[in-house]
C-alpha cells in the first residue's frame, strides 16, 4: 500500500502528497520515490518535481492517445508498481557541494541580529551555521533557489516584517527554521547572514542550476568573512 495521496495538479500533472509538514524523513521518501520513478522512465512521464512533502509528476497526455483520462492512466501505472515505502532501503545518489560563504559585513547585514536573537556570539552563530549537514529539500521561489534542511534549530528566526526590495545574488538567508541561497538579485524577506560568489543559476548552462533536490550542501567559511 502506498504511503501517499494522489491529487490532480491541473490537467497535465499528478501530485503525490506524503504529508503536510516540513520533515526530513518525509523529504527522504519523496526523493527516494522520485529516483525510483525516474529510473523506470515510463513513456508518459515528462518531468518529476520533488518538494518538501509532495512529488509532482508531469504527464504527456499524448502518450495515451486512446484514453479520455490520461491522468487516470498514469495513476493506474503508479498503483501497479511495487514501490517501497522505506526511504532508508533506497539508494539515492547524493552529490556533496561545497559553498564558500563570506559571513557578516555588507554580505550579511542581519548576522548580528540573528546572533542576538539566538543568544549567541557572532562567531558561534557562524560556527553553527557552517557546521550544518544540509540537504536540498527542493528548488523554488526563484530559479535555482535551494530550500535546505538540516539547520540548527537554535538559529531559527522569523522573516523580516518588511521584505527588502533588493537582495544580492548569492545571499544566504534564514527564514523561520529554514536556510537558503538567493540565486539572483531580487526582493526577499529572509534574514541575510552571508553571501557566496558561486553562481547558482545560469540560463545557458546545462543544467542551469548548480544544485538539485537531494544534493548535500556544506557551507565553508571564507577567510574574508568580517565575522572572524
Amino acid at each position: 500500500m502506498s504511503d501517499w495521496r494522489v491529487e490532480t495538479l491541473g490537467e497535465d500533472a499528478l501530485l503525490l502528497r506524503f504529508g503536510d509538514r516540513i520533515d526530513a524523513a518525509l523529504n527522504r521518501r519523496v526523493h527516494a520515490l522520485a529516483a525510483d520513478i525516474a529510473a523506470q522512465r515510463p513513456p508518459w512521464l515528462c518531468d518529476v518535481v520533488p518538494a518538501y512533502a509532495t512529488l509532482a509528476l508531469f504527464v504527456d497526455r499524448f502518450a495515451f492517445p486512446t484514453s479520455a483520462d490520461p491522468l487516470h492512466e498514469a495513476e493506474r501505472w503508479l498503483e501497479a508498481q511495487a514501490f517501497g515505502t522505506d526511504a532508508e532501503t533506497v539508494a539515492v545518489e547524493q552529490r556533496v557541494v561545497d559553498i564558500p560563504v563570506r559571513y557578516g559585513g555588507e554580505d550579511g547585514p542581519d548576522l548580528e541580529a540573528v546572533a542576538a536573537h539566538a543568544g549567541l556570539s557572532v562567531q558561534d552563530l557562524v560556527a553553527r551555521h557552517s557546521a550544518g549537514d544540509y540537504s536540498v529539500a527542493m528548488l523554488g521561489f526563484a530559479a535555482g533557489f535551494p530550500y535546505l534542511l538540516g539547520m540548527d534549530a537554535a538559529l531559527a528566526m522569523p522573516r523580516l516584517d518588511t521584505p527588502r526590495t533588493r537582495v544580492a545574488a548569492g545571499s544566504i538567508g534564514i527564514g523561520g527554521a529554514q536556510t537558503g541561497i538567493y540565486p539572483r538579485q531580487g526582493p526577499g524577506g529572509w534574514r541575510i547572514i552571508g553571501r557566496t560568489t558561486l553562481p547558482l543559476f545560469d540560463a545557458v548552462r546545462m543544467p542551469p542550476t548548480l544544485l538539485a533536490p537531494g544534493d548535500r550542501v556544506r557551507f565553508v567559511v571564507d577567510p574574508a568573512s568580517t565575522s572572524r
